[in-house]
């Protein structure tokens, strides 16, 4: 009886399976004759269905879409090639849906890549103009993440939320030391005298001392600048004050202007609501559709394959690359 009950089990699924492919081939076909479009009137790649948070009258909507973890090209997205993707999809969909009337942004990131938080804060600011965007910082929104929350129209932190962090780092390992006492002696061959700059073989220059310190600054000028320029303060002031990579509390945030006001996650649902226009509108997320693609790269995936791996620096630090520059809090640098 069990044999034939987990025959009939196996028959459903592959008859889901062959309507699932058959719906995204027919998708697929359909995407295929639509031309390439700008942001504004592109439609999102994959529709991403939605998750009621919080129940409303009528059809409005205020869409919540977090920012969560290190903010980095590097990472796996859920929906998307990676999390930067994952969060821009969510935002056009947002800013596309007449029935979503303000934006929610869920921060909890100690920061990450400056490249992947600056593309993150200019789709912001993109929805922004269209929408009200409401930031709704959890217990970190520091370095890159406050960068990326700058692009929001009322910014939102917990007291206890540590938050700040304006500058930038960029960090290498030097090992020539240890080289030596194994016996290893590396033969480098290089175009300029820059080329190895932040090799880990040999002592830098004074020369490249100047020139990444350069590099660092005018970075830090990018940050500094935005931040002047979205919350109205002086940009003086900020570089000889806050400004110089300290972490902050939210209710010392609140007193620097870095944020408008103090408040938890259904403080930020109000108040979108209040800048939406839409005092009983529902609250929701937004998640992937299911489709055959995906659970056959989830089938292939290591999550599925029955092995366990513990890593515990991975969870408590972000995996830095050396080379790259980071809006991180200076706590992070091993």
């Amino acid at each position: 009886m069990s044999n034939k009950r987990s025959g009939c089990l196996w028959v459903a699924l592959v008859i889901v399976l062959v309507i699932s492919l058959m719906v995204n081939v027919a998708l697929v076909g359909t995407k295929g004759q639509v031309g390439v479009k700008p942001w504004h009137s592109a439609r999102t790649p994959e529709h991403l269905e939605e998750r009621v948070i919080r129940s409303g009258a009528g059809t409005d909507r205020i869409a919540v879409i977090p920012v969560r973890g290190l903010i980095s090209s590097s990472v796996s997205g859920k929906i998307g090639a990676s999390m930067v993707e994952d969060i821009k999809m969510q935002l056009r969909q947002a800013e596309e849906d007449p029935r979503v009337k303000a934006v929610v942004l869920a921060v909890d990131s100690p920061g990450g890549e400056v490249t992947a938080s600056d593309i993150i804060y200019n789709a912001v600011r993109r929805v922004r103009v269209r929408k009200p965007v409401v930031v709704s910082m959890g217990s970190m929104a520091t370095s890159g993440g406050y960068y990326v929350s700058c692009g929001g129209s009322h910014l939102i932190a917990n007291p206890t939320t540590f938050t700040g962090s304006i500058g930038v780092i960029i960090q290498s390992f030097r090992y020539n030391d240890l080289l030596n006492k194994i016996g290893l002696v590396p033969v480098t061959f290089k175009s300029g005298a820059f080329k190895d700059m932040l090799s880990g073989n040999r002592e830098m220059t004074p020369e490249e001392k100047e020139y990444v310190q350069g590099l660092v600054m005018q970075t830090y000028g990018i940050f500094v600048g935005i931040v002047a320029r979205e919350r109205h303060l002086d940009e003086a002031k900020l570089r000889s004050g806050i400004a110089d990579g300290r972490v902050v509390t939210g209710k010392d945030a609140l007193n620097a202007k870095l944020v408008d006001q103090l408040g938890e996650i259904e403080d930020a649902y109000e108040k979108a609501r209040e800048l939406g226009k839409s005092k009983d509108a529902a609250v929701i997320s937004y998640q992937s559709q299911f489709n055959l693609s995906r659970l056959f790269q989830y089938l292939g995936s290591e999550e599925s394959s029955g092995k366990v791996e513990i890593n515990v620096t991975q969870k408590l630090l972000p995996a830095l690359e050396p080379g790259r520059a980071y809006w991180l809090p200076g706590f992070y640098a091993p």
